[in-house]
C-alpha cells in the first residue's frame, strides 16, 4: 500500500507496528481452500516477497486494490519470470481484467461463488482463463478466516466483515456495482463465533468491522450489538470497535447507545462537502436530511468518535470551496479529516456519465489525495489542485488540528472509556512504549510546543481522556508529515487531451451560460444562475 492518510505508516512505527492490519480477503479466501491445500500468507506490508517464496508454489493468489496497481504488477511479472501461475482476484481485478496482462486465471466477483468453481476445474487439470457470476453469495455461509495464518505482532487492528453492500448508490462509489444492492449479513452467532476465534488466537485490542456501511440493516445490527455487551463483559472486554457507517446514524438514538455500550470507540462517515448541490447532484441524499453540523456533534456526544471522508472536484463546487471545506471541518471538530480530490473510479455512475460526456482522460489509480485528476474537472486544474494542496495545510495545521481534538474531547462524555460498566483493556508495554515513543518524539519536533500544550490542557481537563490525547497526537504526527509531502510535490503540467477536452467543455459552457442569457423568458432564473 502506497504511503498516503489512509496508510498511517509514519503513525504506525510509534507502536512498533508494521501495518493497520492483516488482509481480510486473503484470510478468508484461504479458509474456502480445501483441507488438503498447504496455504501460506505472505502481506508484502509486513514481509518482502523473495523469489523463494514463489518457486516454493504450486499457485499464487493475489488479491489487490486500485491503489495497489503498480505492486500488483510487479509480482506477476516475479511469478511470470519464475514460471509459476497467478490466480488474481479483488476489486481492482475485478473492475479492469481485461487491461491486466500476465494473469493465468481471473476469479472475479465474490470468491464464495467464483473461487469454489476454479477449483473444481483446477482439480481435474482444467482451469480456465476467467471465471465470473452474477450470483451474490450468502455470506451467512462465509467461513470463519483463517485467523492463524498472519502474526497479529505486526499489526495495529484485526479487520471483521459483518454485511455486505451499502443502501445508498452514490454517484462517485462503486460498491453497488461490485456487491448488488442487497443487504447481506452474517448470522448474530457466526459473528460472535469470529470474536471467538479471534480471542481464541491470542489478540486482544481493536477491531475494525470492515463493513462499507456497518448499519445498512439497522434492525439486525441492533440485535449484534445486544449481544456483543454480554460477550464482551464475559471475556473481560478484550475488544474495542471501528468501523464505517453512514450520517444517518446520528438520527436513531437507541443505535448510538448500543454501539458506545459495544465499545465502538470510532465510525468513519462519508460526508464529502456542506455543499447542498453537490451532495444532490452526487445522489448523496441522506446527508441533506439534517444539518451536518448537527448531526456529527450529536455522535460525538455520545462518546463516538467521527473520522470523515471529504471530497473538492465536484462539478457544482464554488470557487471558494478550499475556505468553506476549511471552515466546515472546523465547525465539525473531526481531528480525522481525510480530504481528497474527487476520482472517477471504474464502475461507478460518476465514471459513465464523465465517459459519456467526453471528459474521461485515464484510469484512475485509486489514490484520491494525490496532485493529479482522471477526468476534465469543471473547475480549472490547477485551481483545483493548488486549492486541494492549501486545504490541507490549513486544516494540518499543528494548532488548527490540536483545536478540533481539544473540541471533540470536551464533547465525549465520561463514559467513553467506562463503557459498559467494565475496565479499559489493561496497559500493556507495548502501549507504555508507545506513549514513551510519543512523549520523546513529538516534544523534540518542529510543533513540540502545540504538542505539549494539548497534553497539559488534557490533563487539566479530564485524565481520563489522556488515552485519547495520545492517540490523537500519534495520528497527528503522520497527518502533519505526508501534509508537507503534498506540499512539497509539484503539480505536473495538464495534458494535451486535457487541454483540448477543457477547451470544449469550456466553449459548452460558454453556449449554454449565452442561451440562457438571450432567454427573456426566464429572468428570474437568469439572475440566480449569475450570483451561483
Amino acid at each position: 500500500i502506497p504511503g498516503t492518510f489512509w496508510s498511517y505508516n509514519h503513525a504506525i512505527k510509534f507502536q512498533g507496528k508494521k501495518s493497520l492490519m492483516p488482509p481480510l480477503g486473503l484470510m478468508t479466501i484461504a479458509a474456502m481452500l480445501p483441507s488438503d491445500f498447504e496455504s501460506r500468507i505472505l502481506d508484502m506490508n509486513v514481509e518482502k516477497l523473495k523469489d523463494r517464496d514463489i518457486a516454493e508454489s504450486d499457485i499464487v493468489f493475489i488479491s489487490a486494490m486500485i491503489v495497489q496497481k503498480d505492486s500488483f504488477e510487479g509480482v506477476v511479472a516475479m511469478c511470470n519470470r519464475l514460471g509459476v501461475p497467478v490466480a488474481a482476484g479483488g476489486p481492482y481485478v475485478t473492475s479492469l481484467y481485461e487491461k491486466i496482462a500476465g494473469v493465468d486465471h481471473f476469479i472475479l466477483d465474490e470468491g464464495e461463488i467464483t473461487l469454489h468453481q476454479f477449483i473444481e476445474d483446477y482439480r481435474n487439470g482444467t482451469p480456465k482463463p476467467v471465471y465470473r457470476t452474477e450470483d451474490k453469495p450468502d455470506v451467512a455461509l462465509t467461513p470463519v478466516p483463517r485467523f492463524d495464518l498472519v502474526d497479529m505482532k505486526d499489526y495495529t487492528s484485526m479487520p471483521l466483515q459483518y454485511s455486505r453492500v451499502c443502501p445508498f448508490s452514490c454517484e462517485f462509489c462503486d460498491i453497488i456495482n461490485l456487491f448488488g444492492r442487497k443487504m447481506r449479513t452474517k448470522g448474530v452467532e457466526q459473528f460472535l463465533g469470529e470474536l471467538q476465534a479471534v480471542y481464541d488466537i491470542g489478540y486482544r485490542g481493536n477491531i475494525f468491522v470492515v463493513d462499507d456501511n456497518f448499519i445498512g440493516n439497522k434492525m439486525k445490527v441492533k440485535e449484534l450489538l445486544r449481544a456483543i455487551v454480554p460477550w464482551l463483559e464475559s471475556h473481560n472486554f478484550p475488544f474495542d470497535f471501528t468501523t464505517e457507517a453512514s450520517v444517518n446514524l446520528s438520527q436513531d438514538e437507541e443505535l448510538m447507545d448500543l454501539m458506545a455500550k459495544a465499545r465502538f470507540v470510532l465510525v468513519f462517515l462519508g460526508i464529502e462537502t456542506p455543499v447542498a448541490a453537490s451532495l444532490q447532484s452526487a445522489g448523496k441524499s441522506q446527508n441533506l436530511k439534517e444539518d451536518l453540523v448537527t448531526s456529527i456533534h450529536r455522535i460525538q456526544e455520545k462518546g463516538l468518535d467521527v473520522c470523515a471522508g471529504f471530497i473538492v472536484g465536484f462539478d457544482t463546487d464554488p470557487e471558494n470551496i478550499f475556505e468553506i471545506q476549511a471552515e466546515f471541518i472546523k465547525q465539525l471538530a473531526i481531528p480525522t479529516a481525510m480530504v481528497g480530490v474527487m476520482l472517477a473510479l471504474p464502475n461507478t455512475q460518476l465514471h459513465d456519465r464523465l465517459k459519456a460526456e467526453g471528459r474521461l482522460l485515464a484510469d484512475s489509480d485509486g489514490n484520491n489525495q494525490t496532485l493529479d485528476v482522471n477526468f476534465v474537472p469543471v473547475m480549472p486544474r490547477d485551481v483545483l489542485l493548488n486549492g486541494y494542496k492549501r486545504l490541507l495545510k490549513e486544516i494540518y495545521t499543528p494548532k488548527n488540528y490540536f483545536q478540533r481534538c481539544r473540541e471533540v474531547i470536551m464533547r465525549y462524555p465520561e463514559s467513553r472509556w467506562v463503557i459498559a460498566g467494565g475496565p479499559r483493556k489493561k496497559v500493556n508495554w507495548e502501549d507504555v512504549k508507545s506513549v514513551l515513543r510519543s512523549l520523546f518524539i513529538q516534544t523534540f519536533s518542529s510543533y513540540g510546543v502545540q504538542y505539549l500544550k494539548f497534553l497539559w490542557w488534557t490533563f487539566r481537563f479530564n485524565k481520563l481522556f489522556l488515552r485519547d490525547t495520545i492517540y490523537n497526537a500519534v495520528r497527528g504526527h503522520h497527518y502533519f508529515k505526508m501534509t508537507r509531502i503534498i506540499q512539497r510535490t509539484p503539480i505536473t503540467a495538464e495534458t494535451e487531451k486535457s487541454r483540448n477536452l477543457r477547451a470544449r467543455l469550456e466553449g459548452a459552457l460558454a453556449a449554454t451560460i449565452k442561451t440562457i442569457e438571450e432567454t427573456t423568458a426566464l429572468p428570474k432564473f437568469k439572475k440566480v444562475f449569475q450570483e451561483d
